[in-house]
């Protein structure tokens, strides 16, 4: 029963998550198909730098509350846990302004010197006030998290998708009649309103829940100074690693159009490329992160709060549970995702993408290690271990994708290639990190060897299904309906899944 709110927690972020991405999957649609991969390319130049201010701006704050709120909670300090919230909503609310206003004031110059296309400008321009708006909504989410009450950053991500995703089809769509960066800078506003929404939605549930806990304080005073202190102690670490991995992004914004010209693509191929590899193949890879990062979002608080207790034991069955998870869930997906990448790449119309997606796949499922195990480090406060893996798998992945790139016979596949590498060496590092730290164990035959067998007899079913009638989607979606079935049928059978897993799902438990 340890694990129940660790697992519910998980469940409710992963059920928003696979809401928002079902519809972001219809909007990346809809995108390619009537706005186009030039347009996406052009708003995602500016996303990895409007990520990058947004990291400046949050300073990895929220991760810091979630953790310090639950650090409290677990010792009845509700009057402490208050008091951050506070401290970190005003330190938020005026980095975020001072940064907004800071960027807008200089739009033109940093456009000028920082982005290869200057179409990009309306979108640039557009982002910035999010950044404001999204620094106030982290503060609320870190709370919330604290608390392992993941309803209200569920509710909020639902809000905010069905928002962006109406809004910014209906302007892009709309505005691209002015051109592609207008309907860019369409996208861009409908990120805005989204973000807007999501902030209304869940401070209307923290007043309401402060409401219900102002009668539960039990008093336990730390000065500002103090709180503010340990706040940018525990920050300061995971906006190093957000620093890096949204600075890598936009590197790769510009590496990967410029070294596709050297190659010898025309600047408008080069962006529609680039496009095609964003809007699709990462879009399609990422897809079951929606698992793992809601997994990793429960474990901060989770961790945290095993670690405060020093029981050592619940934090390692804690960090099992979880990289076995994350793996029963990620090597079907990717294998799924591999064998049907033909007919998802030409849904999202962007077949030069195939190869790549097949290559992204083989790396897909260390990619989601990596979240699972940095939210593992982040909960035991281990938040600088992340931050110098990512430099080390930087300084091996970037000089690849540069020269890979830029090789004719190569091109995008070696960019996918660098990805791959990357994502390997990242997860590797953090596993061997939380070894050394709770003498974690990796069971090979629970963690790989019985998902594979099972994700391979998945295969087999969903390939002889599929052989009868390959074109028709009823049928291929009835083969995956009936692989799945077979997936988890095998894992009972080898021991993948045991009786004590659906222990952990509370609402089973309330059933008996």
């Amino acid at each position: 029963m340890a694990n129940n709110r660790l697992v519910y927690g998980a469940i409710i972020l992963f059920s928003a998550n696979l809401i928002n991405r079902i519809l972001g999957f219809i909007y990346q649609y809809l995108i390619m198909n009537f706005i186009g991969s030039e347009a996406y390319g052009l708003f995602h130049m500016v996303f990895p730098v409007y990520m990058t201010a947004l990291v400046l701006s949050t300073a990895g704050i929220p991760l810091a509350i979630s953790k310090m709120v639950a650090e409290n909670i677990s010792l009845n300090r509700y009057k402490e846990a208050q008091r951050i919230f506070r401290t970190a909503f005003t330190t938020l609310f005026f980095s975020g302004l001072i940064l907004s206003i800071v960027l807008f004031s200089n739009t033109s110059q940093i456009v000028a010197k920082f982005f290869p296309d200057p179409r990009v400008y309306r979108v640039f321009q557009i982002c910035i006030p999010a950044i404001f708006v999204v620094s106030i909504s982290s503060a609320f989410r870190g709370y919330f998290q604290g608390f392992q009450n993941m309803i209200p950053s569920a509710l909020s991500q639902i809000i905010e998708q069905v928002t962006r995703v109406t809004i910014g089809f209906t302007l892009s769509l709309k505005f691209l009649t002015y051109g592609v960066d207008w309907a860019a800078a369409g996208l861009a506003a409908g990120m805005l309103c989204g973000e807007i929404t999501g902030l209304m939605a869940i401070s209307l549930q923290y007043l309401s829940h402060k409401r219900k806990r102002e009668s539960k304080n039990v008093r336990y005073q730390k000065s500002t100074f103090s709180i503010l202190s340990r706040l940018l102690t525990l920050s300061l670490p995971i906006t190093g690693s957000r620093l890096v991995s949204t600075g890598l992004s936009s590197l790769e914004a510009l590496i990967i159009p410029r070294q596709l010209q050297v190659a010898g693509y025309t600047s408008a191929s080069a962006t529609s490329l680039f496009g095609q590899l964003s809007g699709t193949a990462f879009t399609l890879i990422s897809f079951p992160s929606v698992f793992t990062f809601a997994l990793a979002t429960s474990l901060v608080p989770a961790i945290s709060e095993a670690m405060v207790r020093k029981d050592l034991a619940l934090a390692r069955s804690r960090c099992s549970d979880a990289v076995r998870f994350t793996m029963l869930l990620g090597i079907p997906s990717v294998l799924l995702i591999n064998y049907f990448a033909l007919p998802l790449t030409h849904l999202f119309n962007s077949d030069d993408v195939v190869v790549v997606l097949k290559i992204l796949c083989i790396g897909g499922i260390f990619s989601y290690l990596i979240q699972t195990t940095t939210g593992i480090l982040q909960g035991m406060g281990k938040t600088s271990v992340p931050l110098v893996n990512a430099l080390i798998s930087a300084f091996i992945r970037l000089p690849l994708l540069f020269y890979l790139t830029g090789i004719p016979v190569w091109g995008l596949k070696g960019s996918a290639w660098s990805y791959v590498i990357g994502y390997v060496c990242f997860a590797v590092l953090n596993l061997v990190a939380i070894k050394k730290e709770i003498n974690f164990k990796f069971n090979v035959k629970a963690f790989v060897i019985q998902p594979l067998l099972a994700g391979l007899g998945m295969l087999l079913v969903i390939h002889l299904i599929c052989s009868l009638a390959p074109n028709m989607v009823v049928v291929q979606l009835l083969a995956i309906a009936l692989g799945f079935l077979v997936y988890l049928f095998i894992l009972v059978l080898n021991g993948g899944i045991k009786p004590e897993d659906l222990q952990k799902i509370p609402y089973l438990n309330r059933l008996k």
